[in-house]
């Protein structure tokens, strides 16, 4: 006999409006258990913190969902876990694992929110960061603007030494010069100190001298070397991506710190694990030292859950759909899961034209966002267009409707005003929206366009679908792939809600709606394997590559990779490793990632590297130059643990089972753009649609992190994940 308990817990924050849901849902069984096992992940997003709790011992879930607070988030995190450990009769010292994902880089380096950080360069190079690149990501723009640097070239200093590209030192560091720089820093009120030197990718010892000394000296002072955080080739990008992770460091190692004070305080004595850009899981320590690696924590999390939901219900190919409150991410997985590149931007200066932003070289999950969520603010531009987004109201003030103080038309207010959206039901019933404000701030984008507020609502709701089937359509191109032979994946708080609008657009065949969408991403925190990835640069043709140097740098990167891996809890004989080499053609300025077979590497590879390569470079650019010289420039390593198991057959048991027992679904005014007007539509309860049920639409599917809305025509049926499949017309 199976016991559903749905129960809400009210929570206050300083504005005395209602922040929490928790949703608890379990199985009884007639034994009692005695060991509990019990694994969290928790997100942290722009405008909401998300949680999943699993219990393994009685295969139970809780959800929850709560306002973030954004001054200090590690509040929300302690609230969220703490209700829910409560409401499955736990503790959190029952806890065994928290694995987190959080903002915190990505705002402190768009918000400029971090240390005070001074650079030590080779002499000659201060101004290298501030020169960048001669890339122009606007042709035509004369007044092209790009970011400020982190660091203020009154704070970039500069060393006498040099290293040549083949690592033979041309001139040694005076060492009274570093002690006289140092002085300097010390009396300039710095926190944070990158050291990034010409060449240290293939010699670190000039740079290993001066953080040592710095230690000495300056002890109090937070280093990051290059040949430590990216140790390689590109010197803009190393530099970058060098600065941006101590200018974050003291940021992250202290929210880190008092998330696991915080933690032991209440009694966890598990582990806690950090989520990384690149999808893998590490400890607090090596997050701490890399705090960069995070910068796309959380949607890294939401292209995992999608893979593996996909796989699991017999889908290799899909497009991730994740919509939030501040945005929305699209990313297109494949037989192998979601892509992975080595190179990122953030903090641009057009947030979303690539080019604009700091580039940092991080292992990250290929994906796209737009500023596209619940909270994109709508307004009309200079040439009197309705234009929607990448501005949100975050969770603070929020959209009009959420009464927080906000008045500004969104997104959230435009879906219900279409009926898209339940004013009573939004969270389960517990944050009430008022549907008066929603209208009064969409009013101030109608009447200037001379249009009623239904007919507005409609264009913010159709605009920003189309612009994020357009990022979709892009991001498919831009692998080569077509978006129309691709189900939707949809999830997010909003992704349901304008799933079917997207998918019409797109052409989608299908959308795969989770069970629990609105809390996604947190599934994929609870199946991401503990992982580490690796670099090394050494330049070469492949036809003449000293093949003992590449060798000894795998196995430099594989004993690191392990020692990390074991550190963090994995076993040896459970850890895995993959090798990569970055290759281009000679002559190219970009490169392609390759996999490299698991073995010690000589000329009798190359072949075998050649086939590799060539495949990889059709696979992107249709075509391939056979016959011209080949030449690696990166070696890679990937150290991994296994995919934690996530059974989420057990999503099945909190559905009802008989199709016969459905109950009556409710019934509002929605509405239907085939129609063009609003009309009754039937909405069900989420809850009462077990395997086996089929309709057809329009309806509405009622859960109590999201809606999912869907147009007429479409087949919607339940599979044994508790998936919801819409076939489109």
């Amino acid at each position: 006999m199976f016991l559903i308990l749905f129960t809400a817990f009210s929570a206050f924050n300083r504005l005395g409006c209602h922040r929490t849901l928790i949703g608890y849902v379990s199985t009884r069984s007639g034994s009692k258990v005695n060991t509990r096992q019990i694994r969290a992940g928790v997100d942290i997003g722009g405008t909401f913190t998300d949680i999943l709790l699993f219990d393994e011992a009685s295969n139970t879930f809780t959800i929850g969902k709560t306002l973030t607070t954004s001054e200090a988030p590690a509040d929300g995190v302690m609230e969220a876990l703490s209700e829910a450990s409560v409401k499955t009769g736990a503790t959190l010292a029952q806890i065994d694992q928290i694995v987190h994902g959080t903002t915190l880089v990505t705002n402190a380096l768009i918000e400029r929110k971090g240390a005070r950080t001074a650079l030590i360069t080779t002499k000659g190079f201060r101004d290298a960061l501030e020169i960048a690149r001669e890339h122009r990501y606007d042709l035509y723009d004369l007044m092209l603007e790009l970011p400020s640097p982190l660091v203020p070239r009154s704070l970039r200093f500069e060393v006498d030494e040099r290293i040549y590209s083949d690592g033979s030192v041309a001139r040694a560091a005076d060492p009274d010069e570093i002690r006289d720089l140092i002085s300097r820093l010390n009396t300039l009120d710095i926190e944070a100190v990158a050291i990034c030197l010409i060449h240290s990718y293939v010699n670190a010892d000039h740079e290993l001298k001066i953080a040592e000394m710095v230690h000495q000296l300056a002890p109090h002072l937070v280093t990051s070397m290059s040949a430590d955080v990216v140790p390689e080739i590109r010197e803009f990008e190393r530099t970058s991506t060098t600065v941006a992770n101590v200018y974050v460091r003291p940021l992250t190692e202290r929210y880190l710190q008092d998330l696991s004070e915080s933690l032991r305080e209440t009694g966890f004595a598990g582990t806690l694990f950090i989520m990384l850009s690149s999808g893998g899981l590490c400890s607090v320590q090596a997050a701490q030292r890399y705090p960069i690696r995070l910068v796309e924590s959380g949607p890294a999390a939401g292209a995992l859950a999608a893979a593996h939901i996909g796989k699991l219900s017999g889908r290799d190919a899909l497009l991730s759909f994740d919509m939030g409150g501040t945005t929305a991410k699209c990313c297109l997985i494949g037989p192998d899961g979601p892509g992975h590149s080595s190179e990122f931007e953030v903090s641009r200066v057009y947030r979303f034209k690539q080019g604009s932003g700091l580039p940092v070289s991080v292992p990250v999950i290929e994906l796209i966002e737009i500023g596209a969520g619940g909270g994109s603010i709508a307004r009309i531009d200079n040439m009197g267009l309705l234009k929607v987004g990448p501005d949100s109201a975050g969770a603070s003030p929020g959209p009009a409707c959420y009464d927080r103080g906000g008045t500004l038309p969104t997104v959230t207010d435009a879906d219900l005003i279409l009926g898209y959206l339940d004013p009573d039901h939004f969270l389960g019933g517990t944050m009430k929206l008022n549907a008066d404000a929603a209208r009064a701030a969409v009013k101030t984008i109608a009447e200037p366009l001379d249009m009623s507020i239904e007919d507005a609502a409609w264009g913010i709701h159709q605009i920003v679908n189309e612009q994020m089937a357009g990022a979709a359509r892009i991001h498919a191109i831009e692998k080569g792939e077509d978006s129309r032979l691709f189900p939707l994946f949809a999830f997010g708080g909003a992704g349901p809600v304008h799933a079917y609008r997207v998918a019409e657009i797109l052409r989608s065949p299908e959308i795969i709606v989770p069970f629990a969408a609105g809390v996604g991403s947190t599934i994929g925190f609870l199946v991401a394997p503990i992982a580490f990835d690796y670099v090394r640069t050494y330049v070469g043709r492949i036809d003449s590559m000293d093949w003992s140097a590449v060798n000894s740098r795998y196995r430099e990167m594989i004993e690191e990779g392990v020692g990390t891996l074991r550190s963090a809890g994995a076993s040896a004989d459970q850890i895995s490793v993959n090798r990569y080499a970055e290759m281009r053609y000679v002559g190219q300025g970009h490169q392609v990632r390759v996999p490299v077979p698991d073995q010690e590497l000589s000329a009798q590879s190359v072949p075998k590297l050649v086939q590799a390569f060539e495949q990889s470079y059709a696979r992107l650019y249709g075509r391939v130059a056979a016959g011209n010289p080949i030449e690696a420039i990166n070696w890679r390593v990937v150290v991994e643990a296994p995919t934690p198991d996530l059974p989420l057959e057990g999503f099945g048991t909190m559905l009802n089972r008989s199709p016969e027992t459905v109950q009556e679904p409710r019934s509002r005014r929605v509405y239907i753009p085939e129609l063009g007007s609003y009309t009754e539509v039937p909405v069900y309860d989420r809850y009462q649609l077990g395997q086996g049920f089929q309709e057809i639409g329009p309806m509405i599917v009622e859960e109590r992190e999201s809606t999912i809305v869907v147009g007429p025509g479409a087949s919607v049926s339940v599979d044994n994940f508790a998936n919801i499949i819409v076939t489109m017309p």
